[in-house]
């Protein structure tokens, strides 16, 4: 039996949630707190905070070591902490203005190898639907909580975060049945458009603040993302169209490079490097790729949340115990990642302390407790001397080795490896295919943001 059409917010009240009815938006700040699994929250899904200012944060020179001001977006206001509800709410949103999708008819898959899920657990029972997330088994502990908290269920595949092709196998499993309806955020467009339209827009609106405030040239040099559905990257062609000359950055783990090398491999830098090229992903539009270590990650977020690194870096670094204390409470695993990638950006670049590089923040270290734990048992507790030791070997000293430039010939190899995932496996043609090739084809996507908008305006009635 269908159950009533839940309706959220649209891509433009995502962007501006000053736009939203005034009644709705107090409702949803209220609930933030008081009842953060109520429906109202969809209204939270924004990188504003209560009072209408971006979340961000220009990090301290004495962290990144360069003169360029390394500017990063923080998702931990989001309704799940991490930016991807607003990919898994905007995917399930067209899905159900389209009328493939009706609560109560059909349930809910989202592949996943973390926080997409995650935000499907949130988004689907919210919006009223039956929810399964379909996630490798080696993901961390507090992810599988996470998704029972928010009233979903899981079912675990082998392998680790790069083990992309065994949750297509299962989806291509569940799918068999008519009322599973697998919402693919490699796929779904709708995720590019979030982020292309509401993070790239945010970006855009944070480096003119700076530029009032004193800081930057009001303009992105650089914004730099690593991949895991391609969403986030997505930001980097919005900013393009505003400020040409900015650098679309894209970033592997090391452990396994597919862009860089075609290379394969298990890694941990959880949420990105899955191992192919997604649909969504416009790596024609991608100006450089970097790989990135996941064990600097792991040990580079360790030393910004556990309180001896944090006691190193404002008694013997000198940075700001408030701004230690924030940075502590924004910061997840690939969050260094982009970090490390956005301080190689600006030292490849050679930018100068006129220049943003920008990136995002994805989670927090409130999903990664237990990964902190098993590095403590194998290599021990921190010390004054390790967080010295991090500090300057993965901080200070970010190397430039792993730099792959957009030339015509790497950018069509990057295109060409869609191929073998999406023709040979996910059943998209050669014409589709091609047709990405054009830059029309992009925008065309683009341009579907505002008609959406006035689609839902009318559906919700408001």
């Amino acid at each position: 039996m269908s159950k009533p059409l839940v309706w959220g917010p649209t891509f433009d009240e995502m962007l501006h949630p000053e736009k939203i009815d005034p009644e709705i938006r107090k409702k949803a700040l209220e609930a933030r707190v008081k009842d953060p699994l109520s429906p109202i929250n969809l209204f939270n899904i924004t990188w504003k905070q209560d009072n209408g200012s971006p979340s961000y944060m220009v990090l301290p020179k004495e962290l990144t070591g360069v003169d360029a001001n390394i500017i990063v977006l923080y998702a931990r206001d989001f309704p799940t902490g991490s930016h991807k509800v607003g990919a898994t709410y905007s995917v399930t949103l067209e899905k159900q203005l389209l009328g493939e999708i009706t609560p109560g008819e059909v349930s809910l898959v989202f592949p996943s190898t973390g926080n997409y899920g995650i935000g499907g657990a949130w988004v689907g029972p919210r919006m009223g639907y039956d929810t399964l997330v379909v996630l490798p088994e080696l993901m961390s502990r507090e992810r599988f909580e996470m998704i029972e908290r928010y009233g979903a269920r899981y079912i675990k595949t082998p392998g680790c975060e790069s083990s992309v092709k065994e949750i297509y196998d299962k989806c291509r499993e569940l799918s068999k049945d008519p009322s599973i309806k697998i919402l693919n955020q490699f796929q779904e467009m709708a995720n590019y458009r979030f982020h292309y339209y509401v993070t790239g827009n945010t970006v855009k609106e944070v480096v003119e603040d700076l530029k009032r405030k004193g800081t930057g040239n009001g303009r992105c040099a650089a914004f730099v993302s690593a991949m895991g559905s391609a969403g986030t990257i997505a930001a980097g062609d919005r900013l393009k169209q505003v400020f040409p000359e900015t650098k679309i950055v894209g970033l592997e783990p090391i452990q396994c490079p597919t862009l860089y090398c075609n290379g394969y491999g298990d890694h941990d830098i959880q949420g990105i490097g899955d191992k192919h090229v997604t649909w969504i992903h416009n790596v024609l539009n991608m100006d450089c790729l970097m790989c990135i270590d996941d064990m600097e990650c792991k040990l580079g977020l360790q030393l910004l949340t556990d309180p001896v690194g944090m006691d190193y870096l404002s008694g013997s670094v000198g940075i700001s115990p408030g701004i230690v204390q924030e940075m502590s409470t924004i910061f997840g695993i690939s969050g260094v990642c982009n970090v490390l990638g956005a301080i190689k950006t600006a030292k490849y670049y050679r930018l100068n302390s006129s220049h943003n590089v920008v990136t995002i923040l994805t989670d927090t270290i409130d999903r990664y407790r237990s990964v902190m734990a098993d590095l403590d048992r194998k290599f021990g507790r921190m010390t004054k001397e390790t967080a010295a030791q991090r500090y300057y070997g993965i901080f200070k000293n970010v190397k430039l080795d792993y730099v792959q430039e957009g030339t015509r010939d790497t950018r069509d190899r990057w295109f060409n490896l869609k191929y073998y995932t999406w023709v040979e496996q996910q059943g998209k043609t050669v014409s589709e295919l091609n047709a990405q090739r054009n830059p029309d084809w992009w925008l065309q996507e683009q341009a579907k943001v505002a008609e959406i908008d006035a689609q839902l305006k009318q559906a919700r009635g408001f």
